[in-house]
């Protein structure tokens, strides 16, 4: 970590490996009027007991999370906990002489299409500006890095909102080497003047061959979620591992469905592999 942490006082030991960053050891106890919820207080929760794994969907950016969240018993909504401080105004590069305001977006906004990724904007919370009627997915504005550095690259890659200016021919990813449209959020070198899809680039992934072009949360999609911990199930003799699904892991043993891009339980001891719903269904 590069910024102020907690420790557990047994982590040496190997007894206890929990960590805290002094930001969320100091988390107020509760949001009140929050601009997504305002009809009731939502209270710091360490984990949702009565989900698998203590995994939650952010009712703010859809994400997964198994973190601390803000949530509301009530009406069982969860927050995740960067979603839960999202200002009520903001402004973004891509769009720099307005101000944009984070709003709940109507039947006839939900139909109107992001600028980064292109997708309907049917979410809980999005940023608008009404004077241009230009809409951004909170996540799109909030998650994807102005700025990124590959390990085997020694130029760093932009994010672009729009062509660049070296580079006026077709746009074909680098990664995947399917053709894009520019005027769709990229990553991009100047100097090698190479682009790539903001989903495909290998930010967070554990496998380098894996892209995420059809993917429409991008390379973000388990930012908050923590993977680790073992599951046992009633089907299988070993434990199973909660990991990141691979294409080198195949198929689901029980639906047959792919688990390339998915929370997975997988045993490290043989083939064998479940989605993150299946295992739940296999341990009730």
């Amino acid at each position: 970590m590069t910024v102020p942490f907690y420790v557990c006082c047994q982590y040496d030991d190997k007894q206890c490996c929990f960590v805290l960053h002094e930001w969320c050891a100091k988390l107020p106890a509760e949001v009140q009027e929050y601009v997504g919820h305002p009809e009731h207080t939502l209270f710091l929760l360490t984990k949702i007991p009565s989900k698998f794994f203590g995994v939650f969907e952010c009712a703010v950016c859809e994400l997964p999370s198994n973190g601390f969240a803000y949530g509301c018993t009530i009406c069982d909504l969860y927050v995740d906990i960067n979603c839960a401080f999202i200002p009520k105004e903001m402004t973004h590069d891509a769009h720099p002489n307005h101000l944009m305001s984070i709003v709940k977006p109507s039947a006839k906004q939900s139909k109107e299409i992001c600028k980064a990724c292109k997708y309907s904007m049917r979410r809980n919370l999005v940023s608008h500006c009404p004077s241009c009627n230009f809409y951004i997915h909170v996540e799109c504005a909030l998650l994807l890095p102005r700025v990124i550095k590959h390990k085997f690259d020694k130029h760093p890659l932009n994010l672009r909102y729009e062509p660049a200016e070296n580079h006026t021919s077709k746009y074909f990813c680098e990664i995947c080497e399917d053709e894009f449209t520019p005027w769709e959020w990229f990553y991009h070198c100047t100097t090698c003047a190479q682009s790539m899809h903001a989903a495909c680039v290998p930010l967070i992934l554990q496998c380098e061959q894996n892209t995420y072009a059809k993917n429409e949360k991008c390379v973000y999609e388990f930012l908050n979620v923590k993977f680790g911990g073992r599951l046992e199930i009633k089907d299988h003799p070993h434990r199973l591992a909660f990991v990141q699904g691979l294409e080198s892991d195949g198929r689901c043993n029980k639906c047959r469905r792919r688990l390339q891009y998915k929370m997975i339980f997988k045993c490290l001891e043989c083939e064998f592999a479940l989605h993150f719903k299946c295992a739940y269904s296999s341990v009730n």
